[in-house]
């Protein structure tokens, strides 16, 4: 639940089970057919590479809205400054459901959709912080990665602003430490428009 710069970033992660090939073939032919892009886990360059070919493929084969389901601890800062900016891009409405937790990377993406297409679901908690440092190396480079670690911290910290409504400042001193927010509590941040607990409540105004 913490950025991770490249200095940081491990790839190395142990592959977990996958379902058969006709299940997966399944399973994708329905999500494509509902317009719908599943992002879970550590956002990684393989995610966001995914995550971005899904994204690209919906736009072109039509204009109508792409509904996107985000459980993510966070991980890799621009893995994840990849899949906010193609969500921004494509050109169909993309609404972002927040299920179980959304932190850190993870609240970079949700933070893409504009504001009323920001959902999530009752039990979600949210996850706001500044990016960690930890580069080793001569003093020159570690000067250097603190700097680029600052102007992360305050380009994040302007994109929260943004998309919240909140002060500049707050988002400084909220994000100074670990700042949780439970679901009614992201709603009233302005991090989340609405709070859904059903399919069905997704397309009312």
């Amino acid at each position: 639940m913490a950025w991770r710069t490249p200095a940081q970033h491990n790839a190395g992660m142990a592959d977990s089970p996958a379902p058969s090939e006709s299940a997966m073939s399944l399973t994708a032919r329905q999500l494509y057919a509902a317009r719908t892009v599943l992002i879970f886990g550590e956002v990684t360059t393989s995610l966001a590479e995914s995550v971005s070919a899904q994204l690209l493929a919906l736009a072109a084969a039509g204009r109508e809205p792409i509904r996107v389901l985000l459980h993510s601890p966070g991980g890799h800062v621009e893995a994840g400054d990849t899949i906010h900016d193609v969500i921004r891009f494509v050109g169909p409405v993309v609404r972002i459901v927040a299920s179980g937790w959304v932190a850190s990377a993870g609240a970079l993406i949700f933070c893409a959709a504009p504001h009323p297409h920001r959902l999530s679901l009752p039990n979600t908690r949210f996850l706001l912080h500044q990016p960690l440092g930890g580069v080793g190396g001569p003093a020159s480079d570690v000067e250097i990665e603190a700097r680029q670690i600052l102007l992360m911290r305050q380009r994040l910290n302007r994109i929260f602003a943004d998309a919240t409504g909140q002060p500049y400042d707050k988002l400084l001193r909220d994000t100074d430490r670990n700042h949780w927010l439970s679901a009614t509590e992201a709603l009233e941040y302005g991090l989340v428009s609405r709070i859904v607990a059903q399919a069905g409540d997704l397309d009312e105004k």
